[in-house]
């Protein structure tokens, strides 16, 4: 029995070996790399949310699954709620599908658990539109486009 056990702590940390791994070479801008890694520490312990998430992430920039992915995210934010880059990826995800405002909201929550840098700038750029000068016109309206410019030129907006 005390065999059975070592073994699976070797299983354990050779997957956390792979992901830390994954999450080096994803910092390091290695995304190929980084997905052969965190596909082979979700292989080895697939109850790792950080790792399905980094894994759902680079297989939807890397591999086109980008639906796939955000589905995937999806229930993965609902398992570790807890976890602010689940958070991140996931609104990268929604960003990249074109979902602004899911990314938006999905940004929020994720700053509220942890005020990551890297989420207050993605959040920052990717912001909401303001609502228009005079709502009463359709945004494309020229009127409320120029207002806006010049409002925005004054720091008035």
């Amino acid at each position: 029995m005390a065999v059975r056990g070592d073994f699976f702590y070797t299983l354990m940390s050779t997957a956390r070996e792979f992901f830390e791994k994954g999450e080096e070479l994803f910092r390091k801008g290695e995304v190929l790399s980084a997905l052969a890694s965190f596909e082979k520490s979700c292989e080895l312990d697939s109850s790792n949310p950080l790792c399905r998430s980094y894994l759902a992430l680079l297989s939807a920039t890397e591999r086109g699954q980008l639906a796939t992915a955000i589905r995937s995210s999806e229930e993965i934010v609902g398992q570790a709620p807890e976890e602010a880059i689940i958070y991140l990826n996931l609104g990268k995800l929604y960003l990249m599908a074109g979902r602004k405002k899911d990314a938006v909201d999905v940004l929020r929550k994720g700053v509220a658990i942890q005020q990551l840098p890297e989420i207050v700038e993605l959040l920052e750029s990717a912001g909401l539109r303001k609502k228009p000068v005079f709502p009463f016109l359709s945004r494309g309206n020229s009127l409320n486009k120029y207002s806006g410019i010049l409002l925005k030129k004054l720091g008035l907006r």
